[in-house]
């Protein structure tokens, strides 16, 4: 025993056993002034946090980024200036499944990428598909709801999902992605990821860009079946997990190159279709990726708990240089995310050492609250302006804290955006099956389909299925309404943009 430090109490007192609680005599009653017993059982009762509602199940890895190429013309971010490095935090996750769920249910994947960088931690919140389900965040907890489970059963179902999807036309696109080969990735390793929003850049000039994020795998992009993500999640369902870590483990670091799209400031207010629209894709002939670096995960978790599982990421997280848009989802998210994490794991998770800036300061007059471990020095009033200069604490200076902006004047209203010429819900859903999807992925398209009304049971909600894909694809209705044996009929009337 000489060899091994003693076991402590989390006050760091010494303590007997490991083994044997304090009682009266060997067989008697337990002795509530157990100080170790009560702490190491009140310590493992509150040893979960409660789970991110979407995006519950995860894993990730830490990484650096390194800048390659030239894109100061379009942003002062120290981040992105050529051959910059910063460290680098990714957490992969599902959307839909809890805690415990197998990794390879048909879903999104999130793409969470962190960048510590010398102004502050910029987070950029994405999945592996470059749009999502809605444009209103109005919309979003009842989609989630659809997604999870049925309050009398507990489980699934499929009938809520494709019933929010078929009275959501604006869903399309993504849901044609999700049961597309996006929807079962070979692993996180062989993923793309994307920011999905239009973000802002501001140059040093102050010149304004609308920019979109895209991180493409060096791994390449590869599909699973659906058998074999079947058999899979039976055998482990932490099978992606598992893949990411041994890979690391062995020195197999994956690689992502990060690219953006550049839309000049004005042309936004005459593109052909709204481009803060969450459910769109830019075309990359009118706005070609340009390469900005490379970032590289080499470092796995040294306890995921702490690392991964409170990591609290938010798009708010934004540094000079870069900002949102007039995207409603994005805006919504700006603030849910922060206090979705003030709810998880506290009011100052931020102070949490995952989730602290590792290459800037912090500086400012938030204090107290629950869990504070920061504190300013002793000099430092708590609040400003104050009448005792340098000593008094920070001031905040408005040649640094460059923000993005853009112009606003309307009317209070509870409306669905302003239409443009190529703004239909469906528009890009029909470009990516006939025109993205080769003939292979069409036809497992299909069956995957055929398998998803399958599991419907509501007359209605099956009528609308065959409407939604014939508003993708005429053929593609008549395909899956023979295969499923279904006759044509008519769907209920659907409020579209209410």
């Amino acid at each position: 025993m000489a060899d091994k430090p003693a076991t402590t109490t989390q006050t760091g007192t010494p303590v007997a056993s490991d083994a044997h609680s304090l009682t009266v005599g060997a067989d008697g009653v337990t002795a509530l002034h157990d100080r170790y017993l009560v702490e190491k059982l009140a310590s493992f009762n509150r040893e979960r946090v409660p789970e991110r509602n979407p995006h519950a199940k995860g894993g990730g890895a830490f990484g650096e980024f390194e800048v390659t190429e030239d894109v100061s013309a379009y942003t002062r971010a120290a981040v992105f200036q050529p051959g910059a490095k910063s460290e680098t935090l990714l957490r992969f996750s599902s959307v839909a499944g809890e805690q415990g769920s197998p990794d390879t249910w048909r879903d999104v994947r999130g793409f969470s990428l962190r960048f510590y960088t010398t102004e502050g931690n910029l987070d950029i919140v994405g999945n592996n598909t470059p749009t999502f389900f809605l444009r209103d965040a109005m919309k979003f907890p009842d989609f989630i709801h659809s997604q999870k489970r049925l309050g009398a059963s507990g489980l699934r179902d499929a009938d809520m999902q494709w019933d929010f999807w078929t009275l959501s036309p604006e869903s399309a696109h993504q849901v044609t992605y999700v049961m597309g080969d996006r929807g079962l990735s070979r692993s996180w390793r062989h993923l793309n990821g994307y920011g999905s929003h239009t973000y802002q850049w501001v140059n040093a000039q102050g010149e304004r860009f609308w920019v979109k994020y895209h991180f493409l795998s060096h791994q390449g992009v590869e599909r699973m079946s659906a058998g074999e993500a079947e058999r899979i999640a039976g055998e482990d369902a932490d099978y992606y997990r598992r893949d990411l870590y041994e890979a690391i483990e062995r020195g197999d670091f994956p690689k992502w190159d990060v690219y953006v799209q550049i839309m000049p400031y004005e042309e936004a207010k005459t593109y052909r279709f709204n481009p803060f629209d969450l459910t769109k894709t830019w075309s990359k002939k009118d706005y070609p990726r340009i390469k900005v670096g490379t970032f590289t995960l080499n470092r796995n978790p040294q306890n995921f708990f702490a690392e991964i599982e409170q990591a609290a990421f938010s798009p708010g997280n934004q540094v000079p240089g870069t900002g949102i848009s007039p995207d409603k989802m994005l805006m919504a998210r700006v603030f849910s995310y922060s206090d979705a994490q003030r709810y998880r794991i506290g009011a100052n998770f931020n102070q949490l050492p995952v989730n602290q800036p590792h290459a800037a300061q912090v500086r400012n007059y938030m204090h107290e609250g629950q869990m504070q471990y920061h504190y300013a020095p002793a000099e430092h009033r708590v609040y400003t302006p104050n009448s005792y200069g340098a000593a008094g604490g920070p001031e905040a200076d408005p040649l640094l804290g460059v923000e993005a902006s853009w112009e606003s004047d309307g009317e209070l209203v509870r409306s669905a955006a302003t239409l443009r010429e190529d703004d239909g819900d469906f528009v890009q859903a029909s470009i990516l099956y006939r025109e993205v999807f080769d003939d292979e992925a069409r036809e497992r398209f299909v069956q995957t389909l055929v398998g998803q009304y399958n599991g419907l049971t509501v007359p209605a909600i099956q009528e609308r299925f065959f409407w939604y894909w014939g508003q993708v694809d005429q053929d593609l209705e008549t395909q899956l309404r023979a295969l499923a044996g279904a006759p044509i009929g008519e769907p209920e009337p659907i409020g579209i943009g209410e």
